[in-house]
């Protein structure tokens, strides 16, 4: 573990010290200790007893040492423990902030190890000067097993270890006594000494569990010193199997299975994801937080650090930079956290990186972290638990499946509290509902991180009152000093001029200047932000040909506002002038102009719905729901007619002698009244469904044999349905050929008469309501190894459609074909069942799929119309893919968004100005999304 990031814990050897010791008397002691936070170091109590004076002894990582004052700030001689405080911690090694430590009890024997620097370590050191001292001792990793079953009585752990050889007179071990005891990466006590009788390889140790029968006062202050945990039930149990991270005893299987396969796909997701934002490229912007000031913004310490007694706390380290976020989370008892930061200040860097770093570092059974957009919540309407299962069903479709004791693997998930809500975005509710968001958080206990903006954070916390017990954290403004060189070794070498004399070097030498002039100031205003430093990267270092010096022309930009606003303008031409980088999806490339029009067509529509989320099956809402209305109807009469209209004509050339005119004109006839009719009835429909939310993916898929079917719908309540549209339809249309067609001299003779006239709307409902309880047995929830992207999302969805078509072509002639055969013969009974079934399948299936599927108005709208009317390109997924390898958009699951909502406001503002007629008039916001 490195003191700079989070990772599963373990002793760091940065923060092992060596403790010397100065009695009295004149006599020295030795000891080892571990230095457990900011400037507390945990060691043993009778290393320090009696101590006039106590020197730290650091390794650093030249292979020396460095020496720093400490004095005793709590002992006690019963549990053999005591804290020290470095009197200077400016000079440690790895900086003042430490990580903080994880603490564990032993229920059964556990592997373990300790580092220390005990006597037998003690080593000549060839390279002393003259008068330094000539022997030192090293470090000795001492690894073994620990059992809290010996020295019950006692109350201590027994250490077995490997012993080294004997010194008379001396215990080996001498010096070892205060070194931290670890496993599985959370310390479990501290060296307390070496049993002479059990021989050199028993060592015990004050075991962390012990230190909780230490009275109240003495306890709380043990607690806040070295971040114990207030309650031992707190304290993670070892081996694992019964400890609050661990899975409990009645928790099913699937719901492990469930939450391993969510932590893999999160980690693909947001590693790819930092891959192409160009995260680590050249290397990561340091972004910097530290505790608010506002201290009206967040709870009592006492309630954040849950110390249930009357005595005051202190704050909570929690400054740190872009690689500690993880850490300072983990050392909140409570688990709670905000993290405010103004537009661009690097909020999503951030909490993809807290993502990250405790999936890396998660062990089996805690909490997943899962990246949420608050943006989409609506709190007076959606509890949290469903919104977020509905978000995790979105976004992770296998969770969609059937949880063993009902509801979802998602539902069951949220309700075991295996997962850690990121709640991104806090601002982006709509205002009228962040203080009822912020009040149905503050009612629960959830572990979470909270981002939003500081101005209305505050307001929210105004009309509500702070959240219960978690901390606030803001980001820091960057310097020259935190982004000079990210800008520098981004520009592009030249074998002309010195690296300081090109590029950036000149711009950033006038912004280090002690009076920078004023186009230096205001450039050094606007790069206070990673958003800014990137975008300026993007178009001044990896685009060619570009000076960034023009940023400091006064007479083009007359303030920080200009500068900001060119930067997000020329962002778009710079990034769309160059190949993507990664594997590309297509080969193809897109002109900068086309992509600036169709991604603010797209901008457009999202800032008009008061979201961030572009899902590919709410494309078609960017047009009216009266223009798709049309649409979908008019696609839906074409297929429709034109399959009665074809399928009428060999029909009567076959069975009537009125000759190929008569076929054919009648062929129109009915091609253009049925496909009216179709047209009417689905665009009915639609319309209707239009009204609420956007049709969704389905999570199902089509299986023949196996698969779990408990959750389908059942066939009856499918069958019935089916019934109740086909009927009406089937009415419809025989009363179109009797009143329209035969009067005007069309009639063939094949209608049946009275007979046809009630049977024929019996056989369409009969046939629609066979295929939809049909397809209520073959579908089946998505496997556990499916995607999420759009892509996988699509091609699911339009296997499904496929599938449909398929069962309405082998299945709804059956009634029609089975009472033609009863009366004419088996083989009009055939024939009759063929034309139905084809006429059903591209007729009526199509018409299906239109009105009732995503996919299907998806093709209609965003695959067909939009691109036929230019506000979208042909290769919709295609090109969102394409931008998003040029960081302009980014995934989350499912959905795109823009890399940042200035970019997208930009976006849509420049489209409305060139295209103010034609700008689109989507449906009003959806309740909770911001407008």
């Amino acid at each position: 573990m490195t003191s700079g990031t989070y990772a599963p814990g373990g002793p760091d050897p940065r923060r092992v010290v060596q403790i010397l010791t100065e009695r009295s008397a004149g006599t020295r002691w030795r000891g080892s200790g571990y230095r457990v936070s900011g400037d507390a170091v945990l060691t043993a109590a009778h290393v320090v007893s009696g101590a006039a004076a106590i020197r730290l002894r650091f390794l650093t990582e030249d292979g020396g040492a460095a020496e720093l004052p400490a004095e005793p700030v709590w002992t006690d001689a019963r549990t053999d423990v005591a804290v020290l405080r470095i009197a200077d911690g400016a000079e440690l090694p790895g900086g003042p902030w430490a990580p903080p430590v994880r603490f564990a009890r032993l229920t059964a024997p556990v592997p373990c190890e300790a580092l220390g620097f005990p006597r037998f370590r003690l080593r000549r050191d060839p390279a002393a000067a003259e008068g330094a001292p000539s022997r030192y001792r090293d470090t000795h990793h001492a690894r073994g097993s620990a059992t809290p079953l010996s020295y019950l009585r006692a109350g201590l752990l027994e250490i077995t270890v490997d012993g080294p050889g004997s010194d008379p007179g001396h215990s080996p071990w001498e010096g070892m006594s205060g070194a931290a005891v670890w496993s599985g990466g959370r310390l479990i006590g501290v060296v307390s000494e070496q049993p002479a009788a059990d021989g050199p390889g028993r060592l015990v140790a004050s075991p962390v569990a012990g230190w909780y029968r230490l009275p109240g006062d003495r306890r709380d202050a043990l607690c806040d010193l070295i971040g114990l945990p207030s309650g031992r039930e707190a304290l993670t149990a070892l081996p694992p199997g019964g400890g609050p991270d661990a899975p409990g005893p009645d928790e099913p299987p699937e719901v492990r299975e469930a939450a391993g396969r969510l932590v893999r796909d999160l980690d693909r997701q947001w590693r790819k994801e930092q891959e192409l934002r160009k995260v680590h490229h050249p290397f990561p912007l340091d972004v910097r937080f530290r505790c608010t000031p506002a201290r009206d913004l967040y709870d009592h310490w006492e309630t954040i650090r849950g110390i249930s007694s009357a005595r005051a706390a202190g704050p909570l380290p929690l400054d740190g930079g872009l690689g500690q976020i993880a850490a300072v989370h983990a050392s909140l008892p409570s688990g709670r956290l905000v993290v405010l930061g103004e537009a661009g200040a690097g909020k999503s860097v951030l909490t993809l990186r807290f993502v990250l770093d405790r999936l890396a570092a998660r062990e089996p059974g805690a909490p997943v972290p899962v990246l949420f957009g608050l943006g989409a919540w609506d709190p007076s309407a959606v509890p949290l638990r469903d919104w977020m299962s509905g978000q995790l069903v979105r976004d992770h479709p296998f969770l969609a499946s059937p949880a063993t004791h009902g509801g979802t693997l998602a539902d069951a998930l949220v309700d075991a509290r295996r997962i850690l809500p990121v709640l991104d975005g806090f601002d982006e509710l709509a205002e009228g509902l962040r203080p009822r968001a912020l009040d149905v958080l503050r009612h629960t206990d959830l572990p979470l991180l909270l981002t939003s903006r500081p101005d209305e954070y505050r307001a929210a916390v105004e009309a509500t009152g702070v959240l219960g017990r978690a901390a606030v954290v803001e980001l820091c403004p960057l310097t020259v000093d935190d982004y000079g060189h990210y800008l520098s070794r981004a520009t592009r070498p030249s074998a002309r001029d010195a690296p300081d004399d090109q590029g950036w070097g000149p711009v950033l030498r006038r912004l280090r200047a002690a009076r920078p002039d004023p186009g230096a100031a205001r450039l050094k205003e606007v790069l206070t932000t990673p958003l800014m430093v990137s975008l300026a990267r993007a178009v001044y270092s990896d685009a060619p040909g570009r000076d960034p010096a023009e940023l400091l022309d006064t007479a083009r930009f007359t303030g920080p506002a200009a500068l900001r606003a060119h930067l997000i303008a020329a962002f778009l031409p710079a990034v769309y002038d160059r190949v993507p980088d990664g594997r590309a999806t297509t080969g193809r490339r897109w002109r900068a102009d086309r992509a600036r029009h169709w991604l603010g067509h797209l901008a457009a529509h999202l800032n008009a719905r008061g979201t961030h989320d572009l899902a590919w099956w709410e494309v078609g809402t960017t047009m009216s729901r009266a223009a798709r209305t049309r649409v979908i109807g008019f696609l839906a009469a074409l297929a429709f007619g034109l399959t009665t209209g074809i399928g009428n004509i060999p029909v009567d050339l076959v069975a009537t002698g009125y000759g190929p005119g008569f076929a054919v004109t009648r062929g129109i006839l009915v091609g253009l009244l049925h496909g009216a009719i179709a047209g009417l009835v689905f665009g009915i429909v639609y319309g209707r469904l239009a009204r609420g939310t956007p049709a969704t993916p389905s999570h199902l898929r089509i299986q023949l044999f196996g698969g779990d079917r408990e959750r389908c719908v059942p066939f009856g309540r499918r069958f019935l349905l089916g019934v109740a549209f086909g009927v009406p339809a089937g009415l419809a249309l025989v009363l179109v050929d009797r009143c329209v067609v035969a009067p005007l001299g069309f009639h063939d003779g094949l209608d049946g008469g009275l007979r046809g006239v009630l049977l024929f709307p019996l056989q369409v409902g009969l046939g629609a309501g066979l295929v939809l309880g049909i397809m209520t047995r073959l579908e089946v929830p998505l496997a556990t190894d499916t995607a999420v992207s759009a892509a996988d999302l699509l091609h699911t969805n339009r296997r499904n459609v496929v599938a449909h078509l398929l069962v309405w072509l082998l299945l709804f002639g059956i009634p029609g074909g089975f009472a033609a055969g009863l009366t004419e013969g088996p083989v009009r009974g055939v024939l009759t069942g063929l034309v139905f079934g084809i006429e059903g399948a591209i007729g009526g299936g199509l018409g299906y799929g239109l009105s009732f599927t995503a996919w299907g108005q998806w093709v209609a709208l965003a695959r067909i119309w939009l691109p036929l009317t230019r506000r979208l390109p042909w290769a919709l997924i295609a090109f969102l893919d394409d931008a998003r390898s040029r960081g302009v958009l980014r995934r989350a699951g499912p959905v795109y968004q823009f890399r940042h909502a200035s970019l997208q406001d930009h976006l849509a503002h420049d489209f409305r100005t060139r295209h103010a007629p034609r700008a689109p008039a989507p449906e009003p916001p959806a309740a909770g999304q911001a407008s």
